[in-house]
């Protein structure tokens, strides 16, 4: 299985950089949350974005 890790902004961000960077649609993939943005005090100090992991399903 091919599987490829991305962050984003949002973990939904992050899924649609994915699909793209796979060029499937998102029927033809499991997607896992590894972690979730985290803004941090007022939405700047502290920040981490959204990691997600995308597998291809199999045929």
């Amino acid at each position: 299985m091919h599987s490829i890790e991305v962050e984003g902004r949002s973990s939904q961000e992050a899924i649609k950089i994915a699909l793209k960077k796979l060029g499937v649609p998102r029927s033809k993939v499991e997607v896992e949350i590894l972690s979730e943005e985290d803004r941090g005090l007022f939405g700047m100090v502290g920040a981490r974005p959204a990691r997600v992991r995308v597998t291809l399903k199999k045929s």
